[in-house]
């Protein structure tokens, strides 16, 4: 066969070079026959191009991918979502019960939740809890630039994992897409043919999964944003079951710290339990870095095991990056401790013992930070809570008012913080607008409320921290002495002067 391709190729090259010569011999100018030759090579590489891409994609079958050996054990701070997929996978397992009951076998499951929660893994977790055929793939696998590729390849998935099942002589499938929002988006109407003709295959193939086949297919689905779908996805019928996995709670976020420490030497005065305190927000892939960048600094520094301090340094990394090599002059330097005792002096007065430490240390984008103590796990705030914390963002950029005269850029973070709260307040009806609806406000309505409730806190921001302004130059010297400030030194202080 190559042999006939290889003398295909020689007799066309060599007609084409007769026919070049004929065409000089009865006088077509030479830069003409150039200009055709070089437009008819382009066509027909386009054409062979677009050929061998259109067959190749559209041939091109979904690979089955073994799971890592998971189980739901090995994932922490997921008790809820790993309570109702077990429910739902229970249908898989337990065919003869839920026949005798009447109950439809569900078809599809959507996992969402912010990034980084373990969405993946417990898609994983699921096939080996119920011994099945499984399949992993991503949405933006299927999204081509050709019509009917995207579908075809939609085809091929269904196909090849009730193969593997067969193969593996087991009677059900998993098919795990992530990100299914790249598939998954609702249709506008628009021109996106591709998009829509791949999402109607999608539909088509979960209708077709019946409750008589000899391998039971289930479509396990993982998106992050999920009022992108289209609702025709979302129907009962299609995803039965929709599961919020969220950021972990306390008791999880020690869950996870303790499963990322089976494998790594621990100091024995290290509290993972305070650690669990330190992380509140942080997603179990936060976690596993935090872990891991311990484990780095400790290599670092030639030690045997992970101390306090190793993962005191990876919480502050994860958090706001790395520790920076920036030299600043003196008056930046004086600026940013000003700036940074300015949060923290706020912060001590409407939440005492909450600062932990002030550091003029640069980490990522910040020149210094201030790091306060642990709060318990809360998802409900007052106003009161919110105003405070609105007044802690705006304490930096006062303080330098308050002793420059005028602000610096270095107060960007603090506003656009200061905003999104106060957006929350009005939104949540704690402003003076009441209980309203957030698009029956007009941009002009928005920005008064915004610059009034930011306004009222500046002022008594700048009073609390005016009664403070003597205490400002002996905390600025041992800070700018020492680059960083306890909290407790911060609190001695404070009552020295108080009394």
């Amino acid at each position: 066969m190559r042999k006939i391709n290889s003398f295909g190729k020689e007799m066309a090259i060599g007609a084409i070079v007769v026919l070049f010569v004929f065409l000089l011999y009865v006088g077509l100018p030479p830069a003409i026959l150039v200009m055709g030759l070089l437009m008819f090579g382009a066509l027909f590489f386009i054409a062979r191009t677009r050929g061998g891409l259109a067959m190749g994609t559209a041939g091109k079958k979904a690979t089955a991918r073994k799971p890592d050996y998971l189980t739901f054990e090995d994932i922490g701070g997921q008790d809820q979502p790993k309570r109702e997929l077990t429910e739902a996978l229970d249908f898989l397992v337990h065919r003869e019960k839920i026949q005798k009951l009447g109950i439809r076998p569900l078809k599809g499951i959507l996992l969402t939740g912010p990034p980084g929660t373990g969405k993946t893994l417990l898609a994983k977790a699921a096939a080996q809890y119920t011994h099945s055929a499984f399949i992993a793939a991503s949405g933006s696998e299927f999204v081509e630039m050709y019509v009917g590729v995207g579908a075809g390849r939609i085809r091929d998935l269904f196909k090849e994992v009730r193969q593997q099942a067969i193969k593996q002589k087991r009677d059900s499938a998993i098919i795990f897409i992530d990100e299914i929002d790249g598939i998954g988006g609702k249709r506008d109407g628009g021109q996106h043919r591709e998009y829509d003709q791949t999402l109607n295959q999608l539909l088509t193939e979960m209708d077709g999964v019946q409750g008589d086949e000899s391998v039971r297919v289930l479509l396990i689905a993982a998106t992050n944003r999920k009022e992108l779908l289209d609702p025709a996805l979302l129907r009962p019928g299609r995803f039965d079951r929709q599961i919020q996995v969220d950021l972990p709670d306390k008791t999880g976020r020690e869950h996870i710290l303790k499963l990322h420490a089976r494998n790594k030497p621990m100091a024995k005065d290290v509290s993972l339990s305070k650690v669990a305190d330190e992380t509140f927000g942080f997603s179990g892939a936060q976690l596993e870095s935090l872990m891991n960048e311990a484990a780095i600094y400790a290599m670092r520094e030639s030690s045997d095991t992970l101390q306090t301090s190793h993962l005191t340094q990876a919480i502050d990394k994860v958090m706001m990056g790395e520790r920076m090599d920036r030299e600043t002059n003196s008056e930046e330097r004086e600026r940013v401790a000003i700036h940074e005792l300015g949060h923290a002096i706020v912060a001590e007065n409407v939440r005492p013992e909450s600062v932990a430490q002030v550091s003029l240390t640069p980490r990522g984008q910040a020149l210094g930070y201030v790091r306060h103590h642990p709060q318990q796990d809360q998802y409900l705030y007052t106003q009161i809570v919110l105003e405070e914390q609105i007044m802690i963002a705006l304490g930096g950029a006062v303080a330098e008012e308050i002793f420059y005269g005028g602000r610096s850029t270095g107060s960007r973070g603090d506003f656009e913080q200061a905003t999104n709260i106060v957006r929350t307040l009005i939104e949540s009806g704690m402003s003076k607008l009441g209980i309203i609806h957030p698009q029956a406000l007009t941009q002009e309505q928005w920005s008064a409320e915004n610059a009034e409730i930011l306004n009222q806190l500046t002022d008594r921001t700048r009073e609390l921290l005016g009664k403070h302004k003597e205490t400002f130059n002996q905390l600025l010297d041992h800070l700018i002495r020492e680059e960083t400030l306890s909290g407790k030194q911060l609190r001695d202080i404070l009552r020295e002067k108080a009394a």
